[in-house]
């Protein structure tokens, strides 16, 4: 296995292309692994208070809607 400098110093000496196509690859990575971690928080219940709190906050009055334009 290597250690993150000897993989930092290997990507270093890639061609841009291949760079862009690692930089590429290493964000659908981590965009999965997120959803995962998301996902997992959602089913184990962690984010409950945040629903709760955005819901109540709702019915007071206390929100705006987003423009999406």
């Amino acid at each position: 296995m290597s250690t993150v400098a000897e993989i930092q110093e290997a990507i270093s000496k890639l061609p841009e292309r291949e760079q862009k196509t690692l930089a590429r690859w290493f964000a659908r990575v981590r965009a999965d692994a997120w959803d995962a971690q998301i996902e997992q928080d959602i089913q184990s219940g962690r984010l409950e208070h945040l629903a709760e709190e955005a819901l109540e906050e709702f019915g007071a009055g206390r929100t705006k809607a987003l423009s999406l334009s």
